[in-house]
């Protein structure tokens, strides 16, 4: 199983709902909210050992609360 996906995620600071680890192959990660589309910002990697921190860097983000909502007023 690839590494990035087991790194634990809390529930969206925005709405509670489920949070993913998304990969645009090649380039960049950042988790995504399921349910309102909420995200973090994107982090680029140009390997694969860069790929692991930069989802352990999202991830991080992700689980303090520091997430992009465009919502009413954003």
């Amino acid at each position: 199983m690839d590494p990035i996906y087991e790194i634990d995620l809390d529930v969206c600071p925005h709405c509670g709902g489920v949070g993913a680890i998304q990969d645009e192959q090649g380039w960049c990660v950042y988790v995504d909210c399921l349910d309102c589309g909420s995200h973090t910002v994107h982090a680029a990697y140009e390997t694969p050992e860069e790929r692991l921190a930069a989802a352990r860097q999202v991830a991080h983000l992700w689980n303090i609360g520091k997430v992009i909502h465009a919502g009413v007023g954003d």
